[in-house]
This record gives structure tokens, C-alpha cells and sequence, in this order.
């Protein structure tokens, strides 16, 4: 297993979740709350989230060897979603998406635990997130490997716990022209990825 397999796993992850913008979001969600009720809230969710996407690293391709899909169709399919959130990314469009899914969310549905609802899912074990990880562990068979992955998810929602139990200092740090670059240059490493997942199903499926 190459060092740069796992760094690319590492940065696909890392930049679908996207812990400042979580951090973001998560400062408007619990408003009101105390500094105890949101460091209970920000470890409860980043937990869940951390058990949902260890789950489908484990069984994602069997989930698609049930429906009958291949893993190279699957790379083809999930790289155009990525490379669509990466598109939301570059032009700025994925993070007011997030911030009206969590409104209405909480406005529609009086979701009592957040952490459970909108934070862990949808926020940090998102759709892409998930879809990653099932493309992810196609690539990684053995125990070793999948320890490997599990790492790699465990070490992305440990740093998104941080940033979720500093999100006030990370709001008063970080202005939004540079929360603005950064995730437009983190939009541009997740397209190159996407089409990279998209160009390996198409040269397996030939082959």
C-alpha cells in the first residue's frame, strides 16, 4: 500500500467533510447553547458520524455486490457526484446549500438532537463522504488496508472534533475571504480527484 494512496484517501475525506465549514455551521446550530452542552453535542455527533462511515468502509462493497453493481461503475458514478460538490466548492455554492438544509431541518422536523440530526448526517457523513468511502475501500482489500482506511476516518473526524470544539476561535480567526480561498482551492484537489475515480472506472470497464 503507497504512501499516496493514503494520502489521497486522507484528503478526499477530509476536504468532503470539510471540518471549518462544519465548524461554521455547528456555531449557528447550537447558538444559545452552553460551552458544556456544545462540547457534549460536537463529540456525540463526530462519534456517530465515525461509526457510520467505519461501517461502510467495511460493508460498502458488499452493499454493491446486493444490488449488482460493479465497483468500476460505482468509481464512474461516484466521481461525477464529487466532482459536482467540488463545482459547489470552487464557486462557492456548497456552503449556503448546507446552512438551508440545516434550517430547514431544524425548522421542519423540530429535530431534538442535533448532533444526531443535521450534524453527523448530513454534515459530516454526508452523501460524498459515504460515497467516498465505498469508492475507498474497493481499493483497500486487505485487513491491513482496511485498518488502514479506519484510521484514516477515525484521524479526519478526530480533526473535525477539534475544529467543532474551537468553532468560536476558528470563526474570530479565520475571515471569510480566507475561508472563502481555502475552500476553493480544496474544491479544485477534490476535481482533480473525481476525475481521476471517474478515469480508472472507465479504463477498467475497457479493459
Amino acid at each position: 500500500m503507497a504512501p499516496e494512496q493514503l494520502l489521497n484517501a486522507f484528503a478526499t475525506l477530509i476536504v468532503l467533510i470539510d471540518p471549518p465549514g462544519v465548524a461554521a455551521i455547528f456555531l449557528a446550530v447550537t447558538a444559545g447553547f452552553s460551552a458544556a452542552q456544545r462540547r457534549s453535542v460536537a463529540i456525540r455527533a463526530s462519534l456517530i458520524a465515525g461509526i457510520i462511515l467505519i461501517v461502510f468502509s467495511i460493508a460498502g462493497a458488499g452493499l454493491l455486490r446486493v444490488f449488482g453493481i460493479t465497483l468500476d461503475a460505482f468509481r464512474i458514478a461516484g466521481g461525477i457526484m464529487l466532482f459536482w460538490i467540488a463545482f459547489e466548492m470552487v464557486f462557492e455554492k456548497r456552503q449556503p446549500r448546507r446552512e438551508k438544509q440545516v434550517e430547514v431541518a431544524v425548522h421542519e422536523d423540530h429535530v431534538r438532537d442535533i448532533s444526531v440530526f443535521p450534524l453527523a448526517i448530513p454534515l459530516i457523513a454526508g452523501p460524498g463522504s459515504i460515497s467516498a468511502i465505498v469508492l475507498l475501500s474497493g481499493t483497500f482489500n486487505e485487513v491491513h488496508e482496511r485498518a488502514a482506511l479506519s484510521g484514516i476516518i477515525i484521524a479526519c473526524i478526530g480533526i473535525t472534533l477539534l475544529s467543532l470544539l474551537a468553532a468560536e476561535r476558528l470563526n474570530a480567526v479565520i475571515a471569510n475571504s480566507t475561508r472563502s480561498l481555502i475552500t476553493r482551492l480544496l474544491g479544485l484537489i477534490l476535481a482533480a480527484l473525481a476525475v481521476q475515480f471517474v478515469a480508472d472506472g472507465i479504463k477498467s470497464l475497457a479493459a
